[in-house]
């Protein structure tokens, strides 16, 4: 089984009959958070994040299953559930991880048109990353630099003392 990212707050998303995409707004709790050490910007989306004000914009622009005669009337983003959850997993709310591969059903479409572009979380290195590097490849992607200079060792020292 391939393995699948969890959605956080400012995740980008689309409905494939608007013409812009949305960032997802995490509404539903304020506790769970994913690589996020501070818990202070990527909360876990739900399955319960739902209606409207779930987006920044809370529209993918123009709807093109709501003809006007020569355009079409805005989106207005509700959502009424979705598909494609982490099922081994439910929070207090009630919710379930949404998935990169999520989708929301709007009531205009009646069926799932709504889907995740970016996840919205972020790498963050940390020293690990370097120490777990391949020493060959960070060579020969940057020959100007040894990898292992960059490697803090640790002193004997115990305490400095400024006078």
């Amino acid at each position: 089984m391939s393995q699948k990212y969890a959605v956080v707050q400012g995740a980008m998303c689309k409905c494939q009959f608007g013409d812009g995409p949305d960032k997802l707004k995490v509404l539903s709790h304020s506790k769970y958070y994913a690589n996020d050490s501070d818990g202070a910007e990527k909360l876990l989306a739900t399955s319960m994040e739902l209606g409207g004000a779930t987006f920044e914009k809370n529209t993918f622009g123009q709807c093109k299953l709501q003809p006007t005669g020569s355009s079409f009337k805005p989106c207005q983003i509700i959502v009424t559930k979705w598909d494609g959850f982490y099922e081994n997993v439910e929070f207090s709310n009630g919710g379930k991880v949404l998935l990169e591969d999520s989708k929301a059903t709007c009531p205009i479409a009646g069926s799932p048109c709504i889907s995740i572009l970016n996840h919205g979380q972020s790498p963050a290195g940390s020293s690990s990353n370097s120490e777990d590097a391949n020493a060959d490849a960070q060579r020969q992607m940057n020959p100007m630099v040894d990898s292992r200079d960059l490697q803090v060792e640790e002193s004997d020292v115990k305490e400095i003392i400024v006078t």
